[in-house]
């Protein structure tokens, strides 16, 4: 076996801890896909589709124009800096 030295213990237990969490995590998953699976199904029988499953239906409607670029700004004169007058 490795020679993981005197912190093998903690080692091992923080690989044991890694694996139970991915593994509880790919379970959750695997388990909200069936019913996401199974509630999807059940609205597809009673005829309720997805948007992305229905014909595309064209509308008239009136074309959008562009905005207008604004004005560009110039940036704002600024006074110069004067000097600070020092304590002696």
């Amino acid at each position: 076996m490795l020679d993981l030295g005197p912190h093998a213990s903690f080692i091992i237990a923080a690989y044991g801890v890694t694996f139970v969490a991915v593994a509880a995590l790919v379970l959750a998953t695997l388990d909200d896909d069936r019913k996401q699976r199974r509630k999807l199904a059940e609205l597809e029988r009673l005829g309720i589709t997805r948007r992305s499953a229905r014909p595309t239906v064209k509308t008239s409607h009136t074309v959008k124009t562009a905005a207008k670029p604004k004005a560009a700004r110039t940036p704002a004169k600024r006074k110069p800096a004067t000097p600070r007058k020092t304590r002696s």
